[in-house]
């Protein structure tokens, strides 16, 4: 079985770096979440949202970042599949702020597994690339068994002429067990970039914000031949230098915020010091460019 032609380039190809940073947006909860702060109404609620978001927007441009990429984190608990119509279309209206706002090419993820919708939010509001946390295989998570639709993800890609637009996808991906015996690392992999075509490769900890196995990537990016592999959390400045040698692309979120609590803002002084590590690591190994 091959991998679609020219696809491993589809992601690079957005960066003018070879070893992109991509700073994460955890949006506040959404109207018709739990936690929505609806009080005052829903014209008050989406202006706090929006306060938000921009100042984190603003925050991660400032201090350097490559990309800048969205997803409900507020919405817990989180659909397994499709979401509701008014998350779609608040996602779309925030992607395309960010985007004005910053300049920076963005990413979406829609929680827990919508990569249907992360494609058609991407496409209307002019993003690059999707994350999907499932693409094939079944995992079983806190919303039960989430099954890959790769199938579906990729025709529906092509469908609406979103071939620009990039698919990374999760390796047995964070909070999540397989759902019977737990096949090779590199077995997983070689499925998700020959069998389910992803563009690129995610490989992250056991959670949010936790450190990726340095085992686990190298192995990971031996298997994706030249699908590039990005790590998906725990990257932190006490263990870039270590992951950077084995990864294409850095996805960034807990240790950009105050206190390196996934809860708080976004600090500039935080980026700004990640990025200025990345930079003295990317002289080091010349990757620059």
């Amino acid at each position: 079985m091959l991998s679609m032609p020219g696809r491993a380039d589809c992601f690079r190809n957005l960066f003018d770096v070879t070893m992109p940073v991509i700073g994460m947006i955890h949006l506040p909860a959404l109207p018709g979440s739990p936690h929505c702060d609806m009080s005052g109404g829903f014209e008050k609620a989406w202006s706090r949202i929006q306060s938000s978001v921009v100042a984190d927007a603003k925050a991660l441009a400032a201090g350097g970042v490559d990309g800048i990429m969205i997803e409900n984190f507020g919405d817990v608990p989180f659909f397994p599949g499709t979401n509701p119509p008014q998350v779609l279309s608040l996602m779309t209206s925030i992607a395309a702020m960010i985007r004005v706002e910053t300049g920076k090419r963005i990413g979406i993820n829609v929680l827990r597994n919508d990569g249907i919708s992360a494609l058609a939010i991407a496409l209307a509001a002019g993003a690059g690339f999707v994350r999907v946390n499932v693409l094939s295989g079944a995992r079983v998570t806190d919303q039960g068994v989430i099954q890959g639709a790769a199938h579906e993800i990729m025709r529906y890609r092509q469908q609406i002429g979103a071939g620009h637009i990039a698919v990374l996808a999760d390796v047995q991906v964070k909070h999540s067990t397989p759902l019977g015996a737990q096949a090779p690392l590199a077995q997983d992999v070689d499925d998700l970039c020959k069998r389910a075509v992803a563009d690129g490769v995610i490989v992250s900890g056991s959670g949010t914000g936790k450190a990726v196995d340095l085992e686990s990537l190298r192995a990971t990016k031996a298997a994706a031949g030249d699908h590039p592999v990005l790590v998906g959390s725990g990257a932190a400045i006490d263990n870039i230098d270590a992951i950077c040698r084995h990864a294409d692309g850095l996805i960034v979120g807990t240790a950009f915020k105050r206190g390196g609590s996934v809860a708080a803002p976004v600090e500039v002084s935080r980026v700004a010091a990640f990025m200025s590590a990345v930079a003295d690591i990317r002289l080091r190994l010349g990757r620059n460019a």
